[in-house]
């Protein structure tokens, strides 16, 4: 029990980190208005950008917590509590911004709070195993491929809106799956340095850690922020969750009155994230047009 204690602080912190990181990010991403930049441009000009470092360096502390969590306590777990970063990010856009939090966003923060209270009491998640064999991976590849194919393809011909959340839903998949493969990896630590490095999913972790970075990247400047932001925050935990059913074996420990319980909290929990997401997306958005504004009003 301590240890899943344990595991919720890490997770906490870990979402702590994710939303400072993510309000950097936004930031920087977003400021850069050429739409026909690809993506190798696109993450060259915003590592030019300190602030997009520093939302990184958060970012990469988020990683590292979230990895130490995975190491004590379930995916269903640490993925619910990660959901949180919404909640964090909530006065932290509103101090970059220099705004006021209204009485609606807290209401709607207390609503996500209480949501991701239920659904960890009474669903009390439960760790599965510690890994997956080849052929269970290779049938989610198989799935889960060319969904994200088809995201990137129709994303590139449409445009716009559109483009941000299929953009923002490949992302928060890959980082759906990298939650998976982390704890996958963290169960292999004991055995050694090299033993890790001989692992495949520590490099399947990586790859699935940059495309999660830059596909977000690619959301947040393809379209406006309120169809990116609530996308990405919702398909990350939703493909988490279901890959730490099927891939690990987890579960929720509840009967059936729970579960009606759990799926009214699942979606009071979405709906928080969509309206939270679309707060900080409008915040922001506000926030780099006044800059703007305020650039082109000064005198040369």
């Amino acid at each position: 029990m301590a240890g899943t204690y344990f595991a919720a602080l890490l997770a906490l912190a870990s979402a702590l980190c994710i939303a400072g990181g993510d309000v950097l990010q936004q930031r920087a991403a977003h400021g850069i208005t050429d739409r026909s930049v690809g993506h190798v441009a696109l993450i060259a000009k915003l590592l030019r950008d300190p602030r997009w470092w520093w939302g990184a360096l958060l970012l990469a502390a988020s990683i590292a917590l979230q990895a130490a969590a995975l190491g004590r306590g379930s995916v269903l777990l640490v993925q619910a509590l990660l959901m949180l970063s919404l909640l964090f990010a909530l006065p932290i856009n509103a101090r970059v911004w220099r705004r006021k939090v209204t009485g609606g966003e807290w209401i709607w923060a207390g609503l996500l709070t209480a949501a991701v209270m239920v659904i960890v009491i009474v669903g009390n998640p439960q760790a599965g195993r510690s890994g997956a064999s080849l052929g269970t991976w290779v049938a989610v590849v198989v799935v889960l491929a060319p969904l994200l194919v088809a995201c990137l393809v129709v994303g590139r011909i449409r445009g716009g809106a559109l483009a941000a959340a299929l953009f923002a839903f490949v992302s928060g998949a890959l980082w759906g799956v990298f939650a998976v493969l982390t704890k996958e990896v963290v169960a292999r630590l004991g055995d050694g340095g090299w033993a890790v490095a001989r692992t495949p999913e520590i490099y399947a972790c990586i790859l699935a850690a940059a495309g999660g970075v830059v596909w977000s990247q690619a959301a947040f400047q393809a379209g406006p922020l309120s169809a990116s932001m609530p996308t990405l925050q919702v398909s990350q935990p939703v493909v988490a969750a279901v890959l730490g059913v099927v891939v690990l074996g987890e579960t929720l420990h509840t009967g059936r009155a729970g579960m009606y319980v759990l799926a009214a909290a699942g979606l009071a929990a979405t709906a928080a994230i969509v309206k939270l997401a679309r707060v900080e997306a409008v915040t922001t958005r506000d926030g780099v047009q006044a800059r703007r504004q305020t650039s082109v009003d000064q005198p040369a």
